[in-house]
């Protein structure tokens, strides 16, 4: 289903964006498209798209790492963002601490090991019975001003654990079940629930937001202290995603870099969701750097096999961050793209020819 909503838009969307930007494809100098991680057949389409594209005008094509656009088009907004940098990259599908030592240079401190924040808010929400319609993060943030944030004694996730990790699965549990016990019916819409109904789901919702949040103060804390110790002229920690919009954890996170003489830097609420943007940047980034593919056959086959890497983690993992608790499936995962561009600057140093 996700694959055929994106093949029923792709051609619209891509011909509205060059309308608006009042460009055709003969003024472009590349196509930057995503190739992971992600569902492979919705990259697919993707990826298609672009190397049609890009064959048929003779463009240079660049894959880019959808986390790395994340953590990149901080830079587009804030011009004195230098490498080395700290990145926390928060949204549904992920939670990742990266320590970034160049373009294309990236220290994993911590991952997810379950679940992550995007999904426990989305879960949360519907749960409580919430308006949907902007996602589960803003209509937590929302009903949380209403409620008292110490009223429910949810427990931290993974203290015990001295790492970065995280892990969102057992708080979503002690969620879950503080519902049940009050007795929350999230078929009834919060616009219709009584005034005490309201106030035990506003007091749940900011119990959750206040425990999710204190996770990543901890983790952040931490990674901070690793990070400076590899690259003690770190001034900046970008935090992006669509978690990244919430204001809440915005303010809490600030706290946490002021207290280490850092800045935070986070991107506009728009460039925070998934969008292209960011990928466009990163594709200037590996442009300027001579790193690209070169033009595709214009007539490629319609059965080729397109190189996509839905399971593909952005930099090499910190010795000391590696966790007894991970319990992410390895199998089948792509190279890490730092190791893939260590490789070919290797090679590059050697003679040998790299497309990369």
């Amino acid at each position: 289903m996700a694959e055929e909503a994106h093949l029923q838009v792709i051609d619209k969307v891509v011909q509205e964006t060059l309308d608006r930007a009042n460009v055709s494809e003969t003024d472009l100098s590349a196509v930057a498209v995503t190739i992971g991680p992600g569902l492979s057949l919705c990259l697919r389409v993707g990826v298609r798209k672009a190397r049609k594209t890009a064959g048929s005008f003779n463009l240079p094509i660049i894959g880019v790492h959808h986390m790395e656009a994340h953590a990149l088009v901080a830079r587009l907004i804030e011009r004195n963002l230098q490498f080395p940098f700290m990145a926390l990259l928060i949204s549904g599908g992920h939670n990742l601490l990266v320590l970034a030592r160049d373009l294309g240079q990236y220290v994993q401190l911590g991952t997810t090991i379950d679940d992550a924040i995007g999904e426990a808010y989305d879960k949360t929400a519907k749960w409580l019975g919430l308006d949907m319609r902007r996602s589960g993060g803003p209509a937590i943030e929302e009903l949380a001003h209403e409620g008292d944030a110490e009223s429910i004694k949810f427990s931290i996730p993974m203290k015990q654990h001295k790492d970065c990790n995280f892990s969102y699965a057992g708080l979503k549990t002690q969620v879950r079940l503080a519902i049940e016990s009050k007795h929350i019916n999230a078929e009834i819409p919060i616009s219709c629930a009584s005034r005490h109904d309201r106030s035990s789901r506003a007091d749940i919702a900011a119990s959750f937001q206040r425990v999710a949040v204190l996770h990543l103060e901890e983790r952040c804390e931490r990674a901070i202290e690793w990070a400076l110790n590899i690259e003690p002229s770190i001034k900046h920690l970008v935090v992006a995603g669509g978690v990244a919009s919430n204001l809440y954890v915005r303010a809490r996170l600030d706290q946490v870099v002021k207290k280490n003489n850092l800045q935070l830097v986070c991107p506009p609420p728009n460039l925070c969701t998934d969008n292209g943007v960011m990928v466009a940047w990163t594709g200037i980034e590996h442009l300027r750097m001579g790193r690209f593919d070169p033009p595709p056959p214009a007539d490629e086959p319609e059965d080729l096999v397109y190189d996509l890497r839905p399971r593909w983690p952005l930099g090499e993992e910190y010795a000391e961050g590696r966790s007894e608790a991970r319990s992410l499936r390895r199998a089948r995962m792509h190279p890490s793209l730092t190791s893939i561009i260590q490789a070919s600057l290797q090679q590059q140093r050697a003679g040998i020819p790299s497309l990369n």
